[in-house]
């Protein structure tokens, strides 16, 4: 069976982007995506997001044509109210970690990926970076 693993929108971001340091990693990750040793979630709310975060480079055309490919590699999870309640309830200071992370939760998946270690202390499910887990 496939590892299942959630994937924060940081990570997206250092692929799309080619955020140096953090590109290699990344692209080994969505690598193993591609050749079918991985499944990645993401949360529905990382789309739009990367959207905005890569309209301050690129045009809108080349961003959504990057955006398609980029689809195909993922699963999308569903925001949902559940999802937004638990987030809004939960002791999170950062709420777009909070909808990652009960995404993930409601979702099943037992890894969640992220470069911000320290905003999920309090998590219930094993929190790595692309790198941590690349290693594993």
């Amino acid at each position: 069976m496939k590892n299942k693993v959630f994937v924060d929108t940081d990570i997206m971001y250092d692929l799309l982007a080619k955020r140096e340091p953090f590109y290699q990693a990344a692209a080994r990750l969505f690598t193993l995506a591609d050749e079918g040793k991985v499944q990645i979630f993401i949360s529905s709310l990382s789309l739009p997001n990367l959207h905005y975060l890569l309209l301050k480079d690129k045009a809108s055309a080349e961003v959504k044509q990057i955006l398609r490919t980029f689809k195909l590699l993922v699963n999308i999870a569903p925001l949902n109210e559940k999802i937004i309640d638990l987030a809004l309830n939960s002791e999170f200071t950062d709420f777009e970690d909070a909808i990652q992370y009960f995404s993930a939760v409601q979702n099943e998946i037992e890894v969640l990926l992220t470069r911000n270690l320290r905003d999920y202390k309090k998590a219930q499910i094993t929190v790595l970076t692309a790198q941590d887990f690349i290693n594993t």
